[in-house]
């Protein structure tokens, strides 16, 4: 029982803020402006279909207000083909955003994820120079309170080359 009670006294614990640190890193401006951009241009898609339904819409219903007993017949046939228009775009429009939404997220990860590589990386290249045995995050809540410690989180920035600054105390 003494034995295991040095070897506890001997481990070092240390926290670091992941959040901190990948916000610092100069990947993730470009990632992000990267993704705006990548987002706009697949809402502006979309948003040209909307535009289309929007004109064929109009269309429809100026062209149902022509209707008349004379020419009921032709332009009945005209609305229903305009309708099946209508709703096929519709559903395009539908396609479009769900392909959208899963197109911003696959990109989403393959800008995202290297950073978050990089970070662990430097994290875990930090944790062994220093002699940490645990080192515990505060930016995902997996700690919600200590007492002492060391925090690593400016190391692990001048570790990717960041300009070290303080990180805040909780």
């Amino acid at each position: 029982m003494f034995t295991a009670n040095i070897a506890n006294a001997q481990q070092k614990f240390a926290h670091l803020n992941s959040a901190l640190i990948i916000e610092a890193m100069p990947e993730v401006k470009a990632a992000r402006t990267t993704l705006e951009a990548f987002g706009k241009t697949k809402q502006a898609d979309v948003e040209k279909m909307i535009s289309e339904y929007q004109v064929k819409l109009q269309a429809a219903e100026a062209k149902q207000k022509t209707m008349s007993e004379a020419n009921k017949e032709t332009v009945g046939k005209e609305l229903q083909t305009m309708g099946a228009e209508l709703q096929d775009l519709q559903k395009r429009i539908e396609d479009a955003r769900a392909k959208a939404q899963q197109e911003m997220e696959a990109k989403n990860a393959e800008l995202f994820n290297p950073i978050q590589v990089k970070a662990d990386a430097a994290i875990k290249a930090v944790s062994k120079e220093k002699g940490f045995a645990y080192v515990f995050d505060t930016a995902n809540q997996a700690l919600v309170y200590w007492d002492g410690g060391d925090d690593i989180t400016a190391a692990v920035k001048a570790k990717l080359g960041i300009a070290a600054t303080a990180a805040p105390k909780k």
